[in-house]
Order: structure tokens, then sequence, then C-alpha cells
């Protein structure tokens, strides 16, 4: 049972199965995408992707930077690939944000979506239903051992609000290889003491 377990971990952190929600979706056809080998005549049809269920609102893409194209998938033990980083992110959704009201105002915390960043090409939010803004994140660092770090001199993982002004956060995170997920969050459920 236990080399059942790890199997299917393994195979989660390659990269090999899709999120269990189906919540991920490819991007629209007119962004670029890196050219694919044709499949030979021998090798099985891929599965169907699953259907994107209704999240409530589409992916916005108005806020995604230009000239998104997926990157080279090949795992390197670091974490740096959507294949790494999206059964971590998928299992922790609910600590994607965090919301703390302190010293008179609302401090909105992206910091778990950092520590991940090194697979992703984007992030998206938008604050009680506000326009969809792109999240700048700081750079992965690959010439270091631990490329998602976050070192002096990067962007904060942080911006602040007016106090108790901050009712629902969505965010929107596209993957390194260009599939995307989304999630909302109301503010009860990501404030912390």
């Amino acid at each position: 049972m236990i080399d059942f377990i790890f199997a299917v971990i393994a195979i989660g952190i390659a990269g090999q199965g899709a999120p269990s929600d189906g919540i991920t979706a490819p991007l629209s056809p007119d962004v670029p995408r890196r050219a694919q080998a044709p499949a030979s005549p021998a090798a099985p049809a891929p599965p169907a992707a699953p259907a994107s269920p209704d999240l409530g609102a589409s992916f916005d893409m108005s806020a995604l930077p230009a000239g998104l194209a997926a990157e080279d998938q090949t795992p390197r033990g670091q974490f740096t690939t959507a294949g790494e980083v999206r059964p971590i992110l998928s299992a922790t959704r609910r600590s994607w944000i965090a919301l703390r009201a302190y010293d008179g105002r609302d401090y909105l915390y992206v910091t778990h979506l950092w520590n991940w960043r090194c697979g992703l090409a984007a992030i998206a939010v938008s604050v009680n239903d506000g326009p969809m803004v792109n999240w700048t994140m700081p750079p992965c660092h690959t010439e270091s051992a631990t490329p998602n770090a976050i070192l002096e001199g990067d962007p904060l993982p942080y911006v602040t609000f007016g106090l108790g002004s901050v009712q629902s956060v969505r965010v929107q995170l596209v993957y390194d290889d260009l599939s995307m997920e989304s999630a909302r969050f109301a503010r009860g459920a990501v404030l912390i003491p």
C-alpha cells in the first residue's frame, strides 16, 4: 500500500496527472506556445482534457503579461516547473493568500505563492470583485541553491488597503506550462491574527 502511495505522489510531482478538481485550463489559442513534436503513429492518443467547471467568472486574460510562452517542463528537483509546483499549490489552495488587519490597515499577503513562483508565469489578483491586476513577482533566482527564496531587494509580498476594506479576493495563477488555476476567498477564510 505504501508503494502505491509513493507512486501516486511521484506521478503528481512529475506533472503526469491533472489536478483532481479539473480547474486547470489552457490559455486562449492566440497566446504563443512552444512547438511540439508530432506524435508517432504507434503512440496512443492523449486522453481528452477534462472540461473546466464554471468558476463563476472566466479567466481574465487582460491582467496577464503579453507574450507568455510555455517553458521547458524538465524536472530539475528545485521546484522550478509547473509540473513540480502544481501539485503543491493545488493541495495548499487555502494558503495561497493571507489577510491581516494590523496597525490600522488590511495587509494582503501572497508569500505562499511567492515560495513556489518559479513554476508560475503570472499571478493576477482581484480585490472585492474589482479588475484583475497582474502582481509582479520577484525573479526566480536560478543561480542560487534555493531559486524560490525571497531575497533582500526583491519586491515585498504584500500590499495594504484601508482597515476592513478587503472583503473578498480572487487569485488567478498561470503556471509556466500555460495552464491556469483560480480561487476566490472570503475575508473570514484568509484572515490571520
